[in-house]
């Protein structure tokens, strides 16, 4: 029987919410094709889930870039011998940081945009194509505090999450009748890192804040998302901890 197949674009860090989503969307019986702009990282989550019996293959790819993101899409259309077609699709990438609005520079306020906003349109048009023509299927893009509000030192993150949430707003309303399911998940507040890396070129940086969200804990959320019947979808929510203030 073949596998069905989910594309995770942002996966970065061994420890990180990308390559989490990818564990636990493998140890589901889904066939998983990771994407992200450092080889290194791919490889070695993808071959752990191979290891523990999953299915994975990664693709090297900048989200910013038309062509690798149509490239990595065909290559998922072209599903294989014992896989399906995309019948998930999640965009987590971005960039971070903390600027004062007076040091932004015009080229940090566009690579910020087009991280966080103009490749969560690309990745998300390339994967409207393949799930309009295939019966439909699940997107979600991870947000944050920021696409909600705009805060001191943030105007380049914030408009660019900001954006992204309206591309999720309009794909949702565009293509539900359709059978796509497109969520947006606000990531509000720190996520503690739970593992350590078995390879010493990846750096972690483990949070001491024990009252933090984990990434398994999120990464549950998002699965339960595209698990979701037709009748009751979710279209966004907020993700915390018990102890953040909002």
């Amino acid at each position: 029987m073949k596998r069905a197949t989910a594309v995770v674009v942002g996966v970065g860090a061994y420890d990180g919410l990308g390559a989490t989503l990818c564990r636990l969307i493998a140890s589901k019986g889904m066939h998983v094709l990771l994407a992200g702009r450092t080889e290194a990282k791919l490889r070695l989550v993808a071959d752990e889930i191979v290891k523990n019996g999953g299915s994975a293959q990664y693709f090297v790819a900048d989200a910013t870039d038309e062509k690798q993101v149509i490239e990595l899409f065909a290559l998922a259309k072209e599903g294989g011998e014992n896989h399906l077609a995309p019948s998930l699709v999640i965009f987590n990438a971005s960039k971070f940081a903390r600027t004062p609005f007076r040091q932004i520079s015009a080229a940090q306020f566009e690579e910020f945009w087009r991280a966080g906003c103009f490749a969560g349109f690309l990745v998300g048009r390339e994967a409207a194509k393949i799930l309009s023509v295939n019966g439909g299927g699940t997107v979600i893009f991870s947000g944050a505090s920021a696409s909600l509000r705009g805060k001191e030192e943030y105007a380049h993150f914030a408009s660019a999450k900001a954006g992204l949430r309206m591309i999720a707003q309009s794909m949702a309303r565009e293509f539900g009748s359709l059978g796509i399911h497109v969520a947006h998940v606000v990531l509000d507040g720190g996520i503690k890192r739970q593992i350590e890396s078995p390879d010493s070129r990846v750096n972690v940086r483990n949070r001491t804040n024990d009252d933090a969200m984990q990434f398994d804990a999120v990464a549950q959320i998002y699965w339960q998302i595209h698990q979701q019947p037709r009748a009751a979808w979710t279209q966004e929510l907020d993700l915390r901890s018990s102890h953040e203030k909002f």
